[in-house]
Parts: C-alpha cells; sequence; structure tokens
C-alpha cells in the first residue's frame, strides 16, 4: 500500500538534505507548465524550503491554450515567477540551420523543451538557483522525456514516483483538483501523453509495480520503449584509456 503522506514528507525532508549539501542559501528553479509533475514539484520545494526559495518559470512557446493553470499554480503557492516566451529563441535557431539541412520532425518537437532547460538554467544562474527536474517514474521508464530537455535538472524530487503516486502526493499536499487530475499532454504536438505513447498510464504504472500486463502487444512495446530508451537516464559514455 502507496503511504502518500509519509512518502510526501521523507521527500521534502529529501530536498531539505540536498539543498543543505548543495546550496544552502539556494533557491530552487522550477518550470512551470501547470500540470500535476511540475505542480507537486514546487508544492514540495514550497513546503521543504519555504516560498521565499521557489522561483517558477512559465515557458510558452507562443500561444500557450493551458497557460491558466501555470498561473493558477503559482498564485495558489504564492511564489516569485518569471515568464519567458521561447518562441523567438526557437524560431531564431530554426531559422538558423543551415541551408540544404531536411530537419527531421523529431528536431522540431524536441528543440523546445531544449530551448526550455536553457531558459531554466539561464534563469538559475542569475537567481542562485537549483534547477528542479519534474520528470516522473512513469515518463521515464519508456522514454518520455527530451534529453537535455525536460530530462535535465539538479535534483528530482519525483523520478522515482509513478504517475499515479504522483497523484496522491498532489492530493495530500492539497493541491487544485484540476492541476492534481489535469490530462497530460507533451504541450509540443497537442496530443495526449496517453496519445502519445499508445498505453494508459494505469496500464504502465500497474506493470512498473507489478511487473503484471494483460494486454501481451502493449507489454512488448512497453519493454521496447524501455530498452531503447535506457541511454537517456545513463551517463555519458567515456572512453577510458587506462592510463
Amino acid at each position: 500500500m502507496f503511504d502518500a503522506l509519509k512518502v510526501k514528507n521523507d521527500c521534502v525532508k529529501w530536498i531539505r538534505d540536498f539543498f543543505e549539501n548543495n546550496g544552502k542559501d539556494c533557491n530552487a528553479v522550477i518550470g512551470i507548465s501547470g500540470g500535476k509533475d511540475s505542480s507537486v514539484v514546487a508544492a514540495l520545494c514550497v513546503e521543504a524550503l519555504g516560498k521565499d526559495r521557489v522561483i517558477g518559470v512559465l515557458m510558452p512557446c507562443g500561444e500557450q491554450h493551458d497557460i491558466d493553470c501555470s498561473k493558477q499554480l503559482v498564485e495558489f503557492l504564492d511564489i516569485k515567477h518569471y515568464t519567458v516566451n521561447i518562441k523567438s529563441a526557437v524560431d531564431g535557431l530554426m531559422s538558423a540551420m543551415p541551408e540544404g539541412l531536411e530537419i527531421s520532425n523529431q528536431t522540431k518537437v524536441n528543440l523546445p523543451p531544449r530551448i526550455r532547460m536553457s531558459t531554466l538554467y539561464a534563469v538559475s544562474q542569475s537567481v542562485n538557483g537549483r534547477v528542479a527536474n519534474t520528470c516522473n517514474l512513469s515518463e521515464d521508464y519508456v522514454g518520455y522525456s527530451t534529453r537535455y530537455g525536460d530530462s535535465a535538472g539538479d535534483f528530482s524530487p519525483i523520478s522515482k514516483l509513478t504517475v499515479a503516486e504522483v497523484k496522491e502526493i498532489g492530493t495530500v499536499l492539497g493541491l487544485p483538483d484540476n492541476l492534481v487530475d489535469k490530462v497530460p499532454i507533451d504541450g509540443l504536438c497537442g496530443k495526449t501523453d496517453e496519445e502519445n505513447l499508445g498505453f494508459t498510464y494505469a496500464m504502465l504504472d500497474k506493470y512498473i509495480r507489478t511487473g503484471i500486463c494483460e494486454d501481451k502487444e502493449k507489454k512488448e512495446k512497453i519493454d521496447r520503449m524501455y530498452k531503447n530508451s535506457r541511454f537517456k537516464l545513463e551517463v555519458i559514455p567515456s572512453f577510458d584509456p587506462k592510463i
């Protein structure tokens, strides 16, 4: 049985310990998407450090249809926040690509998350900060993140928690229901996470925690995605000359 209150309290202590050892007077800097993950991470940091040491960064790429959820969160937590529209940076880099290079769809999809991470570190280094990673275990398990984009960060409070567990933590933290239960979308191509993945988070979470997946075809897909994406979470391979 998952004890959300205990895990929440343990995570709060873990965050305090991290900052005690890795930036005693630093601030937590968090990219605020308005979804459950960034909401829970921000709320955990507020409880661990106090609202005056938590800074949210809203990063729409042009028009963001659910930006109100991001604004709702920072107002609910009463934290300092900045809005940085990354569209000109994304467009500028795309327009600077050499003529004759055929830009792949993967390039177009993954560039905004990488620009967002650059933005977070630009803000962080200007406010004596440490950047929070907001990925959860379910996403990481199947590689549903952008390497050096949303998969980056200085500390990661929820990367060992499934989607279902993160939502329980959010409820314990007293976050608004519409943020905790918001249907996750990638913010890139307009589809929900589950539409992109081809299976539900409930199915994935059950498989992660129990090893059980009744749908053979989806189990094989999950296993394949897990195997193919392990490199995203590993340290860069480096040659050792054995000198």
